[in-house]
This record gives C-alpha cells, structure tokens and sequence, in this order.
C-alpha cells in the first residue's frame, strides 16, 4: 500500500512532560536500541551523521523504547529509498531529523495532551532550536512531523512527503514498485523490527488512556475505537449544537 492509499485508508476511516514513574508505554523484550555507528549505510542509504543529526538521534534512542527508536530509523530509511526511487531531491539531514524524532509525542517523557504528531512536533522543535537550528529548517522538520499521519502530508515538499512516506511504508508495507523485497528484508535485518506490530498498538492505546486528546483524526482514533475502553471523542456535532447562538 502506498502512501497516499495509506493516507486515503486513514482519513475513510477515521489515524509535555515525564513527571514520576508511570507504568511503561510498550512491551518490550529486553532489547537496547543499539547506537549509530558514524558513516553507517544501510540498504544503500547513508544515515546522516552531522553534529545536529547525531544529537537528534540520541535523543530519539534515549526517549523512545527500543522497537520505536528502530521504527524512527526506518523510516528514515524507508523514506529515502521511497525519494530516491521517484527521483525526488531532498535535503537528507531535514528527512533525517524528522524522521528519527517523529514519534517523540508517544514517549513517556513527550506525551501529552496535543495530538500526539503535534506534541512530538513541538518536542522536536524545541530541541532543535535549543541546539541553535536555523528557524527556517526547524519549520521544515516540524511540518513533516505534525503532518506525517495526515494525508495533507503527501501534498507538501519532498521533506515533508517522505516522512509519512516512510512511516506507513513501516506500518503498512513499503510500496513493492518503489522498494524491492531484497531491500526491505535487508532494512529489516539490520534494524530489526523487534515485535513492532504489538509494541506500536500497546503503546499508542497507553498514550490515549493517559492523554484522550492526543488522539486526534489519525491512526490514533483507530487504536482507541479498537483498544481502550470508554474512549468517546468529542464530536463537531454536539460542539455545533451547544455553540452560544439561538439559531
């Protein structure tokens, strides 16, 4: 499935700060996200490795359990073979950073009460301009996070585009016209997957019990229908009805 049936598939139908010692948000088996080694190439993608880009990734490993940190990495990955397969020109340490921090909003130490891509969006933001990141690329990084499960993404510049692009990839499947089988089992083996498709469920349906408001009109809405009792969204009908006007 491609990203814009991923993001066609969502919209149909409908996807801040640690404080003590909450329960953790994912299953996990022991595993440690391992560290990046510099000039590392992984399925003929080259991870950056700039100064901001290595900070950037410590952060994500730090914050992020072990499956989620791997998922950041691929998607940067998957989102680059993507690019380059529709010969898109991108600016690869913009992709970088917006990928492998683009699910900080569903870390104990960035969830909150914002819809996750935008909590993760601001966290990142944040810790960018606090490393003294140009505004200009900061805006960049923050749009591709906040609207990376959005189908809005698939319309905006290649930076942009290729985080969701990557993301669903990981999710769902890389689109086979765009990333060969051979490619993506050796993405796979070499940031391995760690039992991603339960860990991701757990975690996001953690994140909502927590924070009902971080699931806005993404995936996220999906999980909660599915996974965590007595979720009810607020519906713009009620809001309308009960809006200060006699009409």
């Amino acid at each position: 499935m491609n990203r814009r049936d991923f993001g066609k598939k969502i919209t149909a139908t409908a996807i801040a700060a640690y404080a003590g010692s909450p329960p953790s948000f994912s299953k996990t088996k022991g595993e440690v996200a391992p560290a990046l080694r510099k000039m590392q190439v992984i399925a003929g993608v080259r991870i950056v490795d700039s100064r901001i880009a290595q900070q950037a990734g410590e952060l994500s490993r730090e914050a992020s359990p072990p499956y989620l940190f791997n998922h950041a990495l691929r998607t940067f990955i998957f989102g680059s073979l993507i690019g380059k397969a529709q010969s898109l020109k991108f600016d690869e340490e913009l992709l970088y950073l917006a990928c492998i921090l683009h699910d900080l909003g569903l870390t104990e130490r960035f969830a909150g009460d914002l819809p996750f891509e935008i909590a993760g969006a601001q966290a990142a933001g944040r810790f960018l301009l606090d490393h003294h990141y140009s505004e200009e690329r900061v805006k960049i990084v923050w749009d591709g996070i906040a609207m990376h499960p959005l189908a809005i993404g698939q319309y905006k510049q290649a930076e942009i585009f290729l985080v969701g692009e990557g993301a669903g990839a990981d999710v769902l499947g890389p689109p086979p016209e765009r990333v060969a089988e051979n490619v993506k089992n050796d993405v796979i083996a070499s940031v391995p997957r760690l039992g991603f498709k339960e860990a991701f469920v757990h975690t996001c349906s953690e994140v909502i019990r927590r924070h009902p408001s971080s699931a806005g009109r993404t995936f996220m809405r999906d999980i909660a229908e599915r996974n965590v009792s007595g979720f009810k969204p607020p519906n713009i009908c009620d809001l309308i009805a009960t809006a200060p006007f006699k009409e």
